[in-house]
């Protein structure tokens, strides 16, 4: 994970206070009545995520993400600094694991003052800091390095089954169980954060969108930690664009109809797909892949996403799908009328 060269344009207060603290069935609603702000260059419209087929055309394609979630948080014991909460990323070709380090029990904070060679216990499992893979980062909680590759001595993905649970942060009012972080189409496990812009489709909104004749494909991003500090880029993802989701993608282009990403993750896997000529191609590994307004999406024309914090890395990809001026308009009105934020909260859905 490297420093960022763009920063987003986009700017807002911290949505601390208005984040959602719990899934939406419960606080009594559907997964698809969360609300939905739908931002075009026309305007911005209010309504609720169930309407979403209203505002897309027959001929669209709607690319959703496959992945389901798995367990990624586990409490664990630093030699040095005591209880920590532990979030666990995936295996990387040289056998290190990604993993941060988090204030234990809520894991509300990032823990910024470990160093090479420490060693963190979780049950008969040893994982040893071998790098720093994030480099030096500001934050709220001081400064440091948040992210570590770490050696791994033991059955830890054992642990996770057995005593690991979805990775969550202090904003929840309580921990909730696995099967609130799938979305209706996960069938391949390995996203360690849940693929959350495609939590709110449901299964009735599902068939409206095919009567309506929107195209449904799929792609598969296991996901990596979602919360980025400033200038922190995201980290290497692996992906899978099968073959028939860039065929339907390179068609849709060719009559005119809009690619709609539901989500970064998806945006980040079609775009690491496309090839010199601008097609997107079958492919699949780990992506590097930054999009940004400097290096822009090339075949994702609209946007479903939920709310990102200020200066997150999404922010750029979001701007790059949607330019600047729309991105800060659908802010500012999300914010104004009191949207909800992070992975259980309201969404939108960006037609540039």
């Amino acid at each position: 994970m490297t420093a960022l060269t763009d920063t987003p344009r986009t700017h807002f207060p911290s949505p601390e206070r208005s984040t959602a603290p719990a899934p939406p069935e419960a606080r009594g609603l559907r997964r698809d009545e969360v609300r939905l702000l739908i931002a075009r260059p026309g305007g911005v419209t209010h309504t609720e995520f169930h309407e979403l087929p209203e505002h897309l055309e027959a001929g669209d394609l709607l690319v959703v993400n496959n992945s389901a979630t798995v367990p990624g948080e586990i409490d664990g014991i630093h030699d040095r600094l005591g209880p920590v909460v532990v979030h666990v990323g995936s295996f990387l070709d040289d056998g290190t694991r990604h993993v941060e380090l988090r204030s234990a029990p809520s894991a509300a904070q990032a823990v910024l003052d470990a160093r090479v060679g420490d060693v963190l216990r979780i049950g008969p499992v040893e994982l040893t800091l071998v790098a720093e893979h994030s480099g030096r980062t500001s934050s709220p909680t001081g400064e440091g390095n948040r992210i570590w590759l770490a050696r791994v001595t033991g059955d830890l993905d054992r642990e996770l089954a057995s005593h690991g649970r979805p990775i969550a942060y202090g904003y929840l009012h309580h921990r909730y169980p696995l099967a609130d972080y799938q979305t209706i189409f996960a069938s391949r496990p390995g996203s360690v954060e849940m693929a959350s812009a495609g939590r709110p489709i449901s299964e009735r909104l599902l068939s409206r969108l095919v009567a309506r004749g929107v195209l449904v494909a799929t792609v598969t991003l296991h996901t990596g930690f979602s919360s980025q500090e400033v200038g922190e880029a995201p980290a290497a993802e692996w992906f899978d664009v099968p073959r028939g989701t860039a065929e339907l993608v390179n068609a849709t282009r060719r009559r005119g109809g809009r690619v709609v990403a539901v989500g970064t993750t998806v945006t980040r896997a079609l775009e690491s797909a496309v090839d010199g000529d601008g097609q997107v191609v079958r492919a699949s590994g780990w992506t590097n892949r930054v999009i940004s307004p400097s290096e822009p999406a090339r075949v994702v024309t609209g946007l479903v996403t939920g709310w990102h914090d200020p200066q997150a890395s999404h922010l750029l990809l979001v701007e790059s799908v949607a330019g600047a001026e729309l991105t800060q308009s659908a802010y500012d009105q999300a914010w104004a009328e009191g949207y909800l934020w992070h992975e259980f909260g309201d969404s939108a859905l960006l037609l540039p």
